[in-house]
């Protein structure tokens, strides 16, 4: 039991970190909360579970094409639907709640357009679901390609970051914003990057997700509540910690299920939440704001 609660929670929590890396990335640079986040997600899992069922291409190999859109389609989200806001908002107060309303309609939206296209019922398919014997436990062949998947992503994206210059001017952008602009850096620019990458990696989640958890249209919100919880926990725009605080959420949410009952989870998982927020505010990776 131990075990296979051990390796079902990494699996999860894989995906949950990348998931909550995309939302970091977004709301670090572009100051923009994006409350419409899972809907990308969910809205990538139907796309794939349709082009699979029609051409019976792997779901992996369909990312090449689901993935790219995803990026195109936040980053126009961004500079049609929320540059408006940000170039009227007075102070970054303003505009994190302009953002907020914004995109709370943006989730209605693409959710009610789900819902018309494909209906309340929960849905899934069959990739990849063999069982791998590791030890004493037995986990589905998808859930460790997706963990992988996950886990290479978030070095990959982790290493973009940190090391290149294009990944300098995000972080520029994201600790001081007018800094950034007067060393020449186009902050527009670089948080209309930030969001096309944060739904990029949101519509790579849903892909791997589809491939061994059943899902709905009315699920987005669900994801995006998961990954504001890590975010937040973590420290917003810490992209190691986001990683860390999603694996710890998948465990989370793994061992209550297997030791104490599969409904306890969202409390115990909001429980540990409040009390991450009562004794470290600021995330557990964050820095105290002098």
């Amino acid at each position: 039991m131990f075990l296979y609660a051990l390796l079902s929670g990494l699996t999860l929590g894989g995906v949950y970190a990348l998931v909550a890396m995309g939302l970091t990335i977004q709301y670090g640079v572009s100051r923009t909360m994006n409350l419409g986040y899972g809907e990308f997600l969910i809205g990538a899992a139907f796309a794939v579970f349709v082009m699979f069922g029609t051409f019976g291409i792997s779901p992996y190999l369909l990312s090449i094409v689901v993935v790219p859109a995803a990026f195109a389609l936040s980053w126009l989200v961004y500079r049609v639907m929320l540059m408006p806001i940000v170039r009227r908002a007075k102070t970054p107060l303003a505009l994190e709640i302009d953002s907020l309303l914004l995109t709370f309609g943006l989730l209605f939206a693409i959710m009610g357009i789900m819902l018309l296209a494909f209906g309340s019922n929960y849905t899934n398919y069959a990739y990849l679901s063999i069982p791998v014997p590791i030890l004493d436990a037995t986990v589905a062949l998808n859930r460790l390609v997706s963990f992988g998947m996950a886990m290479l992503v978030g070095v990959v994206a982790y290493t973009l970051l940190m090391h290149t210059r294009t990944g300098m001017a995000l972080r520029a952008v994201a600790v001081d914003p007018v800094g950034a602009r007067l060393v020449g850096i186009d902050v527009n620019w670089a948080a209309g990057l930030a969001f096309g990458l944060g739904g990029a990696i949101a519509a790579l989640g849903g892909i791997l997700i589809s491939t061994y958890m059943t899902f709905t249209a009315e699920m987005g919100v669900v994801f995006t509540m998961k990954a504001l919880i890590v975010v937040i926990m973590a420290g917003v725009g810490h992209v190691v910690g986001a990683l860390v605080a999603g694996l710890v959420l998948g465990l989370i949410e793994a061992f209550v299920s297997a030791y104490l009952d599969p409904g306890l989870t969202v409390a115990v998982i909001y429980a540990v939440f409040l009390l991450a927020l009562i004794v470290r505010p600021q995330g557990i990776f964050g820095r105290v704001a002098r």
